[in-house]
């Protein structure tokens, strides 16, 4: 069997009649403009999934899993995660900012009640998600995700 350069190429065949070079995509009739931050290109994907991150799939089985309750252990608005220390003992439990309900920043010692959800890649940890704040810890101030700050 000759092999012939004009002859096309079997559905199955290993090689492709088109270089890399030749292949262009459609044009479109806008240009979308990059994101001007010079860290762009720096930056590491977080490997915790966040509410917008993680798949339907987790999040359903996160829905239907039980609602456990805890104490908040600490919570940082700027870093975006704390630790709930779960009322029936056992390790602390992480949580993501995105991953907080209602109208209220957490505090150290506000009681809440949430769910689980296992963390990729291994799916050996767990953190929390749906976290409800159900009794604000007494003595504190507690601030809005707005910025109002008002004591309990």
């Amino acid at each position: 069997m000759s092999s012939d350069a004009s002859s096309p190429l079997s559905p199955g065949s290993p090689q492709s009649p088109l270089s890399p070079g030749s292949l262009r995509l459609p044009e479109c009739g806008h240009t979308r403009e990059r994101c001007p931050s010079p860290m762009r290109g720096y930056l590491i994907p977080s490997p915790l999934p966040t509410r917008r991150s993680r798949t339907c799939s987790a999040a359903a089985r996160a829905a239907e899993g039980p609602v456990y309750t805890g104490v908040c252990k600490c919570f940082s608005r700027a870093k975006g995660h704390g630790f709930i220390t779960p009322s029936d003992g056992g390790s602390d439990v992480f949580v993501h900012i995105s991953d907080i309900e209602g109208e209220y920043v957490p505090v150290e010692g506000d009681e809440v009640s949430y769910k689980l959800c296992s963390i990729p890649p291994k799916m050996e940890k767990v953190q929390a998600v749906e976290v409800t704040i159900t009794h604000l810890a007494p003595g504190t101030k507690h601030e809005t995700w707005s910025g109002h700050v008002i004591s309990s």
